[in-house]
């Protein structure tokens, strides 16, 4: 099979090995098609070579079942990878993030995700800005979205952690996961990440999902949530541009959880 190499001389030590871990770990289950790892050294990765194709309903609603299918999987815990150090962000300028053992979303998602990455960026904003921000983080302190819609506590999902649509390859084959942050994390990370920046047949990709594990009523409304993240660090990468979106998600995490608290 052919194959396609992903170089970056000068990667940080453990940044291949990482994506590498995250896809076999992706692909273990049998459930969804994952890029195959041929090879893999500090400055890069052999990936089999994929078709692209173009998009379409049927793909996307396999995939969405697939996807679903993929997550109730499971992982250990909230916050474990497949490999340590764990990173997210561009091929050029990916950062570290925690790997932990966490009990509960919650615990995971504001100790070893949004406070570090709010604290990264608190230079670079305003009083107000850095304030909407820090009280988004307490709303979801909370752990009124430890479940869906305020239903009870999820289980870790075995997810693919960053996963916009320039990371959701259409081949003949079928949608294939490429360049994962592979983590135990919230089923809604994905899903959140999938609608953030629009993914072709979104809606069919959420129909196919719910065929397999239909979700709680309103669900989509805590997707701010778990794209808040991924939104601070577009903020941190790639600057302000991205600084009216996320304070868009924390204003609407705020009213989400004073409605599931009410």
């Amino acid at each position: 099979m052919a194959t396609f190499d992903k170089e970056r001389t000068g990667a940080p030590r453990g940044f291949f090995a990482a994506e590498a871990a995250g896809l076999n770990w992706l692909a273990e289950p049998d459930v969804v098609p994952v890029v195959g790892v041929v090879d893999q050294d500090q400055n890069g990765l052999r990936l089999d070579r994929l078709e692209a194709s173009a998009p379409d309903a049927r793909s996307a609603f396999s995939f969405g079942r697939q996807l679903a299918l993929l997550h109730d999987s499971g992982a250990p815990d909230f916050g474990w990878a497949p490999a340590e150090p764990a990173w997210f962000g561009p091929l050029n300028s990916p950062f570290e993030v925690e790997v932990a053992s966490c009990a509960t979303f919650t615990e995971f998602w504001v100790e070893c995700r949004l406070n570090p990455i709010a604290a990264a960026i608190s230079g670079s904003l305003s009083q107000d800005h850095q304030s909407a921000i820090t009280s988004a983080i307490d709303a979801i302190s909370t752990g009124v979205f430890d479940g869906i819609s305020g239903t009870g506590q999820e289980k870790p999902a075995r997810v693919h952690g960053d996963l916009w649509s320039g990371n959701l390859m259409w081949t003949p084959g079928g949608c294939t996961l490429i360049d994962p942050a592979a983590h135990g994390g919230h089923r809604l990370e994905d899903l959140a990440m999938l609608a953030l920046f629009g993914t072709p047949h979104l809606e069919e990709i959420f129909t196919g999902y719910e065929a397999v594990h239909p979700m709680a009523e309103g669900w989509r409304d805590d997707l701010p949530v778990h794209n808040f993240f991924a939104l601070l660090a577009h903020v941190k990468l790639f600057g302000a541009g991205f600084l009216g979106q996320t304070l868009d998600a924390a204003r609407a995490i705020i009213d989400r959880a004073a409605e599931l608290e009410a």
